[in-house]
């Protein structure tokens, strides 16, 4: 895990998200309605919930729309279903691919995602085919303009707050944690008055992949047409960035 940084990719992709921000909101709806539609409607008793709607938040998703999707899926009256969903395959280069979606219509959807692959540069895999390259993870982002605290410092406060992994460059602190230790380094660290610019349940890969800048540039594509589907909610590539 050291020495791997997402902070880069999260950066270089904030502005085509911005472009894309109805349909963002779209897709964070759906997962807080999935949240809610499974666990209840109240934050504070639904982990799940809290991290869908933190999500949002961090997204800067108004809060008629966090409050819309809960009424949704706690209405005796709902009756939508979606399943949740996951391809892999490979795109240019043999960077692996992860895809999570979530769908009330699979075939539409396996459909969508194997077009993306295939007129992109891609290969859509079997099950079991990357996943294993791919570890689940929680990822706190600290920006480190105006913070007075120093490395080694930053370091013991993670450690002790339940975290497994510091890795520091001179513009931000980026923290690993076990998936079921997520919620709880979070809050600590939020309770002794850290700022956290990211903070989200991610799947980190085990090993990176050096490309072109022609076959980066090839990815790029293939990835922004998957994350242009209403469906996919979450793309993980194992590009070295």
């Amino acid at each position: 895990m050291s020495g791997h940084s997402k902070w880069n990719n999260i950066q270089g992709r904030k502005n085509a998200q911005d472009a894309k921000r109805g349909k963002i909101f779209q897709k964070l709806s759906r997962e807080i309605y999935m949240a809610a539609k499974s666990g209840g409607g109240d934050v504070a008793l639904n982990p799940a919930l809290r991290l869908a709607v933190d999500k949002a938040k961090a997204a800067n998703m108004p809060n008629d729309n966090v409050d819309r999707a809960i009424k949704k899926a706690t209405s005796s009256a709902d009756e939508a279903n979606y399943d949740e969903v996951t391809y892999e395959g490979y795109g240019p280069g043999g960077v692996a691919i992860l895809v999570h979606a979530l769908t009330d219509n699979r075939n539409r959807t396996a459909t969508n995602v194997r077009v993306a692959f295939t007129r992109n540069g891609g290969n859509l895999g079997e099950t079991g085919s990357v996943n294993y390259l791919f570890e689940r993870k929680g990822y706190i982002a600290i920006e480190r303009e105006g913070l007075n605290v120093s490395e080694e410092t930053m370091f013991d406060d993670v450690l002790e707050a339940g975290a497994e992994d510091l890795i520091s460059s001179p513009e931000v602190f980026e923290i690993y944690t076990a998936p079921e230790d997520f919620t709880t380094v979070r809050d600590q660290l939020e309770k002794d008055g850290f700022t956290l610019a990211q903070a989200e349940l991610t799947m980190l890969p085990q090993t990176t992949i050096v490309l072109t800048e022609d076959q980066k540039a090839k990815l790029e594509q293939l990835v922004d047409k998957l994350e242009d589907d209403d469906d996919v909610a979450e793309v993980f590539t194992s590009l070295e960035n």
